[in-house]
């Protein structure tokens, strides 16, 4: 008992090591081509260093922090003026970052655009305000951040960034953010995404979507989301299409009101949650409209409803709400694909944490760009060495 007691702690510090081992070969071979477009040579080796740090760099990576990981290759002040004083451009990086995912992890069925909230007590720190976090629903002091995340069978990990500035639209700023990113990505710019951002699936940015050809499943507001943005959840009010359904004809309804009274038209739906675990929900579609003034943008939706379920039937509360132009994907898939949200919500809260997607506190804006594009490639390596954190470890 005494020898296996001594040698637990081993065996485990050697698994680890050959865990990091792993990721940090992975991030080698990322970094040789998703940071070609840096144009020096001295650059793209830095680039490498510091993914390599993001990866060693036990707790906070601060720039302090991880210059004295990277086994005194990189000064404190080397490293904060390559991310924050530095003129590379961040936008191939990303690109060639999701490009690489997918021919290493196959086409993601769906994007994810999600918002991260990172707490920031100081006052100097970019993008940093008292603010609503309405995918919490609570209050908090920091930066508001929205993510783009690859979402494939085995890998999730993200790839586009944006900031939300004071006096920028809270809408504005996440839809802009994940049509840069799919447009960018090229090929995979036709799937869908799914915008897991309370607040934003409005009229506007369904319309957005559209423009852009990009299907969207976006979550659907019940009514103002405070602090969410101008209007959050005013424009969710919808005109029922399907005949059979009672509502058609009745002039504009709220998405709650409608979806409830066909709850009893629904089907059971199974999916798997962040943890692998087989779960069952009680969903059902309904055919709508979002009224607009511009005849050209009136088009059929479908709106997208789900109640958990319990002893064969849907529970009492109203879980979630989506509305999407697949009009037609079968409602179990609709509801499947929104299911990635809840894969993003746990990586982001593990494995996020180990590479120090929250952990810059520059000041400048194209700094914070840098950082978690670079802290993106090494969360890439996490995932493609098979290593995302299981969220109950």
């Amino acid at each position: 008992m005494t020898a296996t007691a001594a040698t637990a702690p081993t065996t485990s510090a050697a698994a680890a090591d050959r865990r990091t081992s792993s990721a940090g070969e992975i991030a080698d071979e990322l970094c040789a081509v998703v940071c070609d477009s840096l144009r020096r040579r001295d650059q793209r080796e830095k680039a490498r260093r510091y993914v390599r740090g993001l990866l060693s760099t036990p707790g906070r990576k601060s720039f302090r922090n991880m210059a004295g990981d990277i086994s005194g290759t990189a000064s404190e002040q080397s490293l904060h003026h390559f991310v924050t004083g530095s003129t590379w451009a961040w936008q191939p990086v990303r690109a060639a970052l999701a490009g690489c995912l997918e021919a290493a992890a196959g086409p993601p069925p769906a994007w994810v655009a999600q918002p991260m909230a990172i707490p920031r007590s100081g006052a100097h720190s970019v993008g940093v305000e008292h603010r609503f976090d309405p995918h919490r629903e609570r209050m908090f002091r920091g930066q508001q951040a929205f993510g783009t995340w690859f979402t494939s069978a085995g890998v999730v990990t993200p790839v586009g960034w944006e900031l939300l500035l004071p006096g920028s639209s809270y809408e504005e700023s996440a839809v802009g953010a994940v049509l840069a990113t799919v447009r960018r990505a090229g090929g995979a710019a036709a799937r869908p995404v799914v915008l897991d951002i309370r607040g934003i699936g409005t009229r506007s940015t369904m319309n957005r979507f559209a423009e852009a050809g990009v299907p969207v499943v976006a979550r659907v507001a019940a009514g103002v989301g405070a602090g969410a943005g101008a209007g959050a959840g005013a424009g969710n009010r919808f005109l029922v299409r399907d005949a059979a359904v009672p509502g058609f004809g009745g002039g504009e309804r709220g998405p709650a009101e409608i979806l409830r009274s066909v709850k009893a038209l629904g089907t059971p739906v199974e999916w798997t949650d962040a943890g692998g675990a087989a779960r069952s929900s009680w969903a059902v579609g309904v055919r709508v409209m979002m009224p607009d003034p511009a005849v050209a943008r009136r088009r059929e939706l479908l709106l997208v409803g789900e109640w958990g379920a319990g002893a064969g039937g849907p529970a009492a509360e109203l879980v979630g709400m989506w509305v999407t132009d697949l009009v037609r994907m079968p409602v179990g898939a609709v509801v499947r694909l929104t299911k990635g949200g809840l894969r993003v919500e746990a990586v982001a809260g593990a494995s996020g944490r180990a590479v120090g997607l929250r952990d810059y506190s520059g000041r400048g804006l194209g700094g914070w760009h840098r950082h978690v594009t670079l802290a993106s490639v090494a969360h890439a390596a996490v995932a493609l060495a098979g290593l995302e954190r299981d969220p109950r470890a």
